[in-house]
C-alpha cells in the first residue's frame, strides 16, 4: 500500500486550513489519495465552525491515515496549539506552522510518509518570530540536511500544460542579473534532469533554455549575456548528453506548438518563468522542489488572509499538488 502524504498546515490565519478540510470533503470528486493533516485538531475543527462546515476529524498515527481517510480528515498532533483567526495571524502563527513543516520532513525521512504537501506560510509573519531563512524551500533544505551541508533546491512550476525552472527566483532583476552564470545554469539544469529521470519516469528530458534578452541578444546587438552565459552552460550540458536546446527566445517559447517540443523550460529569472505558467495553468500549477530527498509539492498561491475562513477558497491548486506528489511517489527510479 502507497504511503500517506504528510500535508502541513501552513500559516494558521490564511487559507491552508480552509483548503485542507475542503480538498478533504472534496476528496472523491477531486480523486485525492490519501494524506494526513498535521497540526491542532481542535484549531481545525474551529475553522470547519466558522466556514460552516460538518466534517469528522480523526487523531491517528501517520500508518492509520488509511484506514481513517474515507470517513474522517486524519489529523496527526504536531504539539503546538493554534489559536489565530483568519486573516489574523497571533504569538502562536510562526511556531505552528513551522511544528507542522518540521514534523512533516521528519515523517517522509524516516519513511513514514511518501512526501511532503506545504500549505501557504507568511514570511513576514515568520520573520518577526526570528525566522532566518529566505523561505519555505530554503528551510526545507536545511531540515533534509539533518545537520549535514544542505542540498542546493530548484523549484520547478508543474501543470499537464507546461514545466518551468527559474534559474533564479526571488531576486530583483537587477540582483538577478548579477548572480546568473553558467555554473548555476548548468547545475540548475543537472538537478531539474535527474528529478524528472527519478520522479516524472521521463527517459530523456528535452530541455528548452530560453535566453536573458529579447531575442534571445539577437546575436549580440541585444547584450552578450546569451552568447557568454547561456550559450557556454548550454554546451555543457549538451556535453553531458542532455537534451538542451538554445538560447531560445523567451516570447516564442510557450505557444501550443513550442511547448509541444519540450519537457521543461529553464528560464533565466522569477518572471520569465512564472508569468506563462501562472497564464496557462493558474488553477492546477502545482510547486515542486526539486533536488530534496524527498517528494514536496505545494499549492501555487499565497496565504490570502483576505479570504480566509469565507469559504471562498478554491482547493484546486492544493489537490493538484497532493494528486502530483502521490504520482510522483508511485514513480521508482530505474
Amino acid at each position: 500500500m502507497a504511503k500517506p502524504l504528510a500535508l502541513t498546515s501552513g500559516e494558521p490565519a490564511g487559507i491552508g486550513p480552509d483548503i485542507a478540510i475542503a480538498a478533504w470533503l472534496r476528496r472523491n470528486e477531486l480523486d485525492l489519495p490519501p494524506f494526513y493533516l498535521l497540526g491542532d485538531r481542535a484549531f481545525f475543527a474551529e475553522r470547519a465552525k466558522i466556514l460552516g462546515l460538518q466534517i469528522e476529524l480523526a487523531d491517528v498515527a501517520p500508518e492509520d491515515t488509511g484506514a481513517a481517510f474515507a470517513k474522517a480528515l486524519p489529523v496527526v498532533a504536531t504539539g503546538e496549539i493554534a489559536t489565530a483567526r483568519p486573516g489574523q495571524p497571533d504569538e502562536t502563527s510562526a511556531n505552528a506552522a513551522l511544528a507542522s513543516i518540521r514534523q512533516a520532513v521528519e515523517h517522509v525521512m524516516r519513511g513514514r510518509a511518501g512526501a511532503v504537501v506545504t500549505n501557504p506560510i507568511a514570511k513576514s509573519v515568520l520573520y518577526r518570530a526570528g525566522f532566518r531563512h529566505p523561505g519555505h524551500t530554503e528551510f526545507l533544505a536545511e531540515l533534509a540536511a539533518n545537520g549535514g551541508r544542505p542540498p542546493q533546491p530548484v523549484m520547478m512550476l508543474w501543470s499537464p500544460a507546461l514545466a518551468v525552472v527559474p534559474v533564479t527566483i526571488h531576486l530583483s532583476l537587477r540582483e538577478a542579473l548579477t548572480q546568473l552564470t553558467s555554473e548555476l545554469i548548468v547545475t540548475t539544469a543537472r538537478i531539474a534532469v535527474a528529478d524528472l529521470k527519478a520522479h516524472f519516469g521521463l527517459s530523456r528530458p528535452r530541455l528548452a533554455i530560453s535566453g536573458l534578452n529579447p531575442h534571445a541578444g539577437e546575436d549580440g546587438s541585444l547584450g552578450r549575456e546569451d552568447i557568454d552565459i547561456v550559450a557556454p552552460a548550454i554546451e555543457t550540458l549538451r556535453a553531458d548528453g542532455i537534451d538542451a536546446r538554445g538560447p531560445l527566445p523567451a516570447d516564442t517559447m510557450f505557444h501550443p506548438a513550442a511547448r509541444n517540443t519540450y519537457d521543461c523550460a529553464i528560464c533565466m529569472y522569477h518572471d520569465q518563468a512564472l508569468i506563462p505558467i501562472k497564464t496557462i495553468a493558474f488553477e492546477d500549477a502545482v510547486n515542486v522542489t526539486l533536488g530534496l530527498p524527498f517528494i514536496r509539492t505545494s499549492p501555487d498561491h499565497g496565504t490570502a488572509f483576505d479570504i480566509a475562513g469565507s469559504g471562498k477558497a478554491n482547493p484546486s491548486s492544493l489537490a493538484a499538488a497532493l494528486r502530483l506528489a502521490a504520482r510522483m511517489a508511485a514513480i521508482k527510479p530505474s
